[in-house]
């Protein structure tokens, strides 16, 4: 080996190179390391989730506060009391003496139809009764009759039978004295004795016919009271051609035009009582189970506060929505009108301490079940489950799943599809 290159010298004094491998392998694994911490790196550094704008999303905290048990609804003013106008008859137009929005008094004819018709139904009907009238009268004269005469044959026949008894009374005496023979005596007696027969005859037969014409003559009058009834329903579906204020109120859709034809069921209008309200809501199907006649419910108009309660629910649901009907504890404020819009708070329940978020469009895309929560970053969104309990229509109750202080994306999820990650930028 030179002492002056450290080169090492083979024996016959040439140059013989030979690398230093030990170093070789130590950069070798330096490159090694400093690649797989580039590849690392940008491996993290890459998008692993669905990429989301952050204005695209509404994000809240999760607080711990008081949950207010309620739920506000649109509610409409309707007439406390309110009677539909509907045509029990068919028929044309021919008055209307009424307009829209007149206040009228019960009984009131508000508008007047003709049916030939019913007028025809009707006069068939008095002819049917008239005719029944006369027929009746001339039973009863018949029957009358009939008892005169029965009376008059039973009189001679019982008449009959006193002058042959009193024949036979003396022929017994004048036959114990000799006067008559043992064989007149018989004719008499049998004389007496059929005598008898026909008057029992006579009255058995009277008791009979006048049992028979007696129940004629109450077919009779049962038959002109069903002919009544029909001629009272005849007149009534007459009357009813005049159409005429059920209740005290005020006339609202009435738009008849002389002329016009109506079907039986029109709905022509109604009549709404006058200064009287009720407020008519429409909730949430999730509320269905929850709300009960007799809850306390209020609102503020102008600087004031009017209590109601719930004095109805209509349970069927139709697009996710039942109806519930209020009523005013107190005085309604003035100057409501019919069909006027106020929001309505129903209490649901007393205020009570609890974790909530925001109610959003999160929870109906999630069911409640999930949520999108950020990381300290807050670049990154990850699905988690949580469970939800009571909610309003401003705050949901978090049972279990998330903590006060975490933020969660509030907005809808339906564009995220099933992403279990999201990457929130600029």
């Amino acid at each position: 080996m030179s002492q002056e290159t450290g080169r090492p010298v083979s024996g016959d004094g040439m140059d013989v190179r030979i690398a230093p491998r030990p170093r070789r392998r130590k950069r070798i694994a330096a490159l090694a390391v400093a690649l797989s911490i580039v590849l690392v790196a940008g491996w993290y550094a890459l998008p692993r989730g669905q990429q989301v704008a952050l204005s695209e999303v509404s994000i809240a905290t999760v607080e711990q506060t008081r949950f207010n048990d309620s739920v506000i609804v649109r509610s409409s003013v309707q007439p406390a009391v309110s009677v539909r106008l509907d045509t029990v008859e068919s028929g044309r137009v021919e008055e209307v003496r009424v307009k829209d929005g007149a206040m009228v008094k019960k009984g009131d004819i508000l508008f007047r139809l003709s049916n030939p018709q019913r007028q025809l139904e009707l006069l068939a009907r008095q002819s049917d009764l008239a005719q029944q009238f006369s027929n009746l009268a001339g039973l009863r004269v018949g029957y009358e009759t009939t008892r005169s005469e029965y009376r008059r044959r039973l009189s001679d026949a019982r008449f009959a039978l006193e002058q042959t008894g009193k024949t036979h009374e003396r022929n017994e005496k004048l036959a114990q004295q000799g006067f008559i023979s043992r064989a007149a005596l018989e004719e008499s007696e049998d004389r007496l004795r059929r005598q008898q027969r026909d008057v029992k005859d006579e009255e058995q037969s009277r008791k009979e016919e006048l049992r028979i014409k007696h129940d004629a003559l109450q077919q009779m009058e049962k038959a002109l009271d069903g002919l009544k009834s029909g001629l009272g329903l005849a007149s009534a579906t007459v009357e009813a051609l005049a159409v005429r204020a059920p209740i005290d109120g005020i006339v609202s859709g009435l738009e008849l035009q002389i002329g016009q034809s109506v079907k039986v069921g029109d709905r022509v209008g109604r009549v709404d009582s006058p200064g009287r309200f009720r407020l008519q809501a429409d909730v949430d199907q999730f509320y269905l189970n929850r709300l009960v006649v007799g809850q306390k419910a209020g609102f503020v108009q102008d600087g004031k506060g009017y209590v109601t309660k719930v004095s109805r629910i209509h349970s069927e649901v139709k697009d996710g929505k039942f109806t519930a009907e209020l009523v005013f504890e107190g005085a309604a404020p003035q100057g409501l009108r019919t069909g006027q819009s106020i929001d309505c708070r129903i209490e649901l329940g007393q205020p009570r301490p609890a974790r909530v978020l925001p109610n959003g469009a999160w929870l109906a895309d999630s069911g409640g079940q999930w949520v999108y929560v950020l990381s300290a970053s807050g670049r990154v969104a990850e699905k988690r489950p949580v469970r939800t309990g009571q909610r309003t229509m401003t705050q949901v109750e978090i049972i279990d799943g998330l903590k006060p202080g975490e933020r969660v994306v509030v907005s809808g999820y339906a564009a995220f599809g099933k992403s279990e990650r999201l990457e929130l930028n600029e």
